[in-house]
């Protein structure tokens, strides 16, 4: 069937605008997509304060094992474990009866030997006018004397061993060295207490002041001693900052400390230093054996500070991206020197003035295009305070 010619053309133009449209849309789908629009702050300087954690055993300021010093059974227990107690106050009874049956006998034989002084004295006082007439030698006086001598002697010897017996009676009552709390007590009372005994009877602690001990690196110590002013290691911990106790809860300790000794030498073995901070602990609230981290602060006159959200890591390295003047980023490597909640402060990477971008990094690559919506750093730092 022939076509007619009118409709052959009207064919003809209706392919020509589908193929136009087909290339426009196909065309279309390969454009660009737009620049994200991404927030952009200015790198700023500002005074601020860094921290150096340190994790840390606490002791008690006085720490004694409680011992007896005298064999015998547990009579009383005085105190209840965990309960806190002032320097003399007894705290066990060991049986002392037998300890008193010493001391009578002691006293016995102080008795007889005071007797045997008397006697020892008659003697000499009788041969001294017979040898004076020369009725008998003067070797007869000197055995006298002698034996004297030794009835004195005799004499020290028993009330030294009085002494020696009232004090082992002494010792049956137990007292507290010091004041603190009592920690777990293993005898029950009728237990044989030994002076030997491996365990103590109890651990008094005290807690008024609580010491964390902590290490030093070699290179941590060196640049404690370049950063504070001070001709000895005794200034130089005097001229620190108060330092912060980090509980097992993240919580920080209310009493700030002070840096007290530093260890004489470094243990070999693990290339350390031990030092130790002292908190006041007047209300108890720490224990010997609570763990926790000491927090040294850090005066920084004038810190680079970058929000950490503005970070990404590679390798072990921390980047930013910096927005050059064409609008187009590129990764930085910088050099963290220590942060806060919120921030980082950079030693190396980056420079005051420098354009960053803030949030929106994850999809980004070096050489990508964006629109900078620019947010004002003092107003960041308002918002999330140092």
């Amino acid at each position: 069937m022939k076509i007619p010619g009118k409709i052959r053309f009207i064919v003809l133009i209706s392919s020509i605008i589908l193929l136009q449209n087909c290339t426009q849309a196909a065309e279309g789908s390969n454009a660009a997509p737009p620049a994200p629009e991404l927030p952009v702050y200015t790198v700023i300087t500002s005074p601020a304060t860094t921290y150096q954690e340190f994790p840390t055993a606490l002791e008690g300021k006085n720490n004694v094992e409680i011992r007896s010093q005298v064999d015998g059974y547990l009579d009383r227990i005085y105190v209840e474990e965990g309960s806190y107690v002032r320097a003399g106050q007894p705290l066990f009874k060991i049986d002392s009866r037998a300890y008193g049956e010493q001391v009578n006998m002691a006293q016995a034989n102080l008795q007889a030997a005071n007797a045997n002084i008397e006697k020892a004295k008659v003697e000499v006082d009788r041969l001294q006018p017979l040898v004076a007439a020369k009725v008998v030698s003067d070797v007869q006086l000197k055995t006298a004397k002698a034996n004297y001598a030794a009835a004195v002697a005799a004499s020290s010897q028993a009330r030294a061993s009085v002494g020696n017996a009232r004090i082992n009676v002494g010792f049956t009552t137990i007292t507290a060295p010091v004041s603190g709390y009592i920690g777990r007590i293993p005898y029950k009372k009728g237990s044989l207490i030994s002076r030997t005994d491996v365990n103590p009877l109890t651990l008094l602690s005290d807690i008024s002041e609580i010491y964390a001990y902590f290490s030093l690196s070699e290179l941590d110590f060196i640049a404690f001693q370049k950063k504070y002013p001070g001709a000895t290691l005794d200034e130089k911990l005097k001229n620190m900052p108060m330092v912060d106790l980090v509980i097992a809860d993240n919580s920080i300790y209310p009493q700030k400390g002070k840096m007290s000794i530093v260890d004489g030498q470094f243990d070999k073995t693990t290339g350390a230093i031990s030092v130790r901070a002292v908190f006041p602990n007047a209300q108890g609230a720490l224990r010997t054996g609570n763990t926790g981290r000491v927090r040294m602060p850090q005066m920084l006159s004038n810190a680079l500070i970058i929000p950490q959200e503005s970070t990404f890591e590679i390798q072990d390295k921390t980047y930013v991206y910096i927005l050059g003047k064409d609008n187009k980023v590129t990764s930085k490597p910088i050099k963290v020197s220590g942060k806060t909640e919120n921030y980082y402060f950079i030693s190396e990477g980056v420079a005051p003035g420098e354009k960053i971008v803030y949030t929106g990094i994850g999809a980004l690559k070096d050489g990508a295009s964006v629109k900078p919506k620019a947010i004002s750093s003092d107003s960041l730092l308002r918002a999330r305070p140092l």
